[in-house]
C-alpha cells in the first residue's frame, strides 16, 4: 500500500504542476491581443503585486499568520530596495516577452536561466569559473539557438525582452543570495511578499507612467474583476504549492517535476494557442540544452557533496532534500526563487521557479513562524 505521506507529496506535485502550467498559460490569455486583449503587461503585473502585498499585510498586521522580521532602514534600504528593482525589471521585461513570442518558445529561452545566474554569480564573486561548468554552459546556450533557428515565429524584439529579463531575474537571484546571506536576514513566503511586493509595485510605477499610461485610453480596455482576481490568486497559490513541494521533497524530484512541467506546457500551449507551433529544430534544440542543465546540476550537487565534512553526512543529506541548483523552470506574471543554505558559511544554492514572486527557501522558512 502507498503511505499516505508519499499519496500527499504526489498531490502537492500535481498541484505545483497544475498551477506553474495554468498561471503560464492564463498570463499569455490575458495579455494576448488575440484572446482577452489586455495588451498591458506592467499594469498586470501591478496588479499581482498590489495583490500580493495586500494579502501579506492581512496575513502579518490583521490576521496575524506569522510575525514581521526585524527590518531596519538600513537593511531596507541595502537589501529590499536593490533587489525589488531587479525583481520589478525581469517582470517587465519577461511579460512583455508574451506579445510577441509563443508560449512554447518563452519556455525554450528560459533554458538559458542557469546560464545567466552562473555568469552573474561569477561576476559578483559568489561562484568561480570553471572549465566543466564553462562547457555545460556553452552546450545549453548551443541548445537555445538551435530553438531560435527552429523558431518559426520568431521575434527579435520579444526575444531581446525574454533574454533581458531572464539576466535580470539571475542577477536578483544572485544579489538575494549575497545580501541576503550578508545580512542574516530570514524571509518566508508571506514575509517576502510583505516587504518585497510594495517595492517592486514603486519601481513598476516609474515604466508604467512613461510606456503604458500615456496610451491608455479607459474606452478600449477590457477590464473584468473575476479575470483579474482569479489571476492573481492562482499566481499567490503557485507561490505557496512550491513552497510546500520544497518542503516535502527532494531536489531531484523537484527538478524531474520542472522538467515534465515543461514539456507538459510546451505541449498545452500548441494545443490551447494554434499559433504557437514548435518545429522538430525546436525540441532537438531544447532537448540540447535540458542536457547541459541535467549535467550542471549534477556538477553543482557533487559540489555541495564534496563540501560537507564526514560528520556531516546526515545534514548534508537533510539539505539535499530541500535545496536545489541553478535550475531552468517558469517564467510568467510572477517570478520566484528560494535560497537554502547547504551548509553553513558555504555557498548557498538556488531554488528558482519564476511563475512566482519570490520564495526564499532557507531554514528558516521550513519552520512555522509563532504570530507576535
Amino acid at each position: 500500500m502507498i503511505s499516505k505521506h508519499i499519496l500527499l507529496t504526489y498531490l502537492y506535485l500535481l498541484v505545483y504542476i497544475t498551477l506553474s502550467s495554468g498561471v503560464i498559460l492564463y498570463n499569455k490569455w490575458v495579455l494576448s491581443p488575440k484572446y482577452f486583449n489586455f495588451p498591458l503587461p506592467i499594469t498586470l503585473t501591478m496588479i499581482h503585486m498590489g495583490f500580493s502585498g495586500f494579502v501579506a499585510f492581512v496575513l502579518i498586521r490583521v490576521l496575524k499568520v506569522v510575525s514581521p522580521v526585524k527590518m531596519t532602514f538600513e537593511i531596507y534600504a541595502t537589501c529590499v530596495v536593490p533587489i525589488s528593482a531587479f525583481f520589478a525589471a525581469s517582470l517587465w521585461f519577461g511579460n512583455t516577452a508574451y506579445l510577441f513570442i509563443s508560449v512554447a518558445f518563452i519556455q525554450m529561452l528560459k533554458a538559458l536561466m542557469p546560464v545567466a545566474t552562473f555568469l552573474m554569480a561569477v561576476l559578483c564573486g559568489t561562484d568561480k569559473l570553471r572549465c566543466d561548468l564553462f562547457l555545460n554552459m556553452l552546450l545549453v546556450s548551443f541548445g537555445v539557438v538551435i530553438s531560435s533557428y527552429g523558431e518559426i515565429h520568431f521575434n527579435v524584439v520579444g526575444t531581446v525582452y525574454q533574454v533581458t529579463g531572464i539576466f535580470a531575474e539571475a542577477l536578483r537571484l544572485v544579489l538575494t543570495q549575497v545580501l541576503l546571506q550578508k545580512k542574516g536576514l530570514t524571509l518566508n513566503p508571506i514575509t517576502s511578499l510583505y516587504y518585497i511586493a510594495p517595492c517592486s509595485f514603486v519601481f513598476l510605477f516609474v515604466p508604467w507612467y512613461l510606456l503604458e499610461m500615456p496610451g491608455i485610453e479607459v474606452s478600449q480596455i477590457r477590464f473584468n474583476f473575476w479575470i483579474f482576481f482569479s489571476n492573481a490568486l492562482c499566481a499567490l497559490a503557485l507561490n505557496f504549492s512550491i513552497f510546500l513541494v520544497i518542503g516535502r521533497t527532494s531536489a531531484v524530484t523537484i527538478r524531474v517535476a520542472g522538467v515534465l512541467k515543461d514539456w507538459i506546457l510546451i505541449a498545452l500551449s500548441t494545443v490551447i494557442f494554434p499559433e504557437s507551433a514548435i518545429t522538430k529544430l525546436n525540441i532537438i534544440g531544447y532537448a540540447v540544452a535540458l542536457c547541459g542543465v541535467v549535467m550542471y546540476n549534477y556538477l553543482k550537487a557533487n559540489d555541495v557533496r564534496s563540501s560537507q565534512s564526514p560528520g556531516d553526512g546526515e545534514r548534508t543529506a537533510k539539505d539535499l532534500r530541500s535545496s536545489n541548483m541553478y535550475g531552468l523552470d517558469d517564467n510568467s506574471t510572477n517570478n520566484g526563487m528560494g535560497l537554502k543554505n547547504a551548509r553553513s558559511g558555504s555557498h548557498l544554492e538556488v531554488v528558482i521557479d519564476e511563475d512566482v514572486p519570490f520564495i526564499p527557501a532557507s531554514k528558516g522558512l521550513l519552520s512555522r513562524s509563532k504570530p507576535s
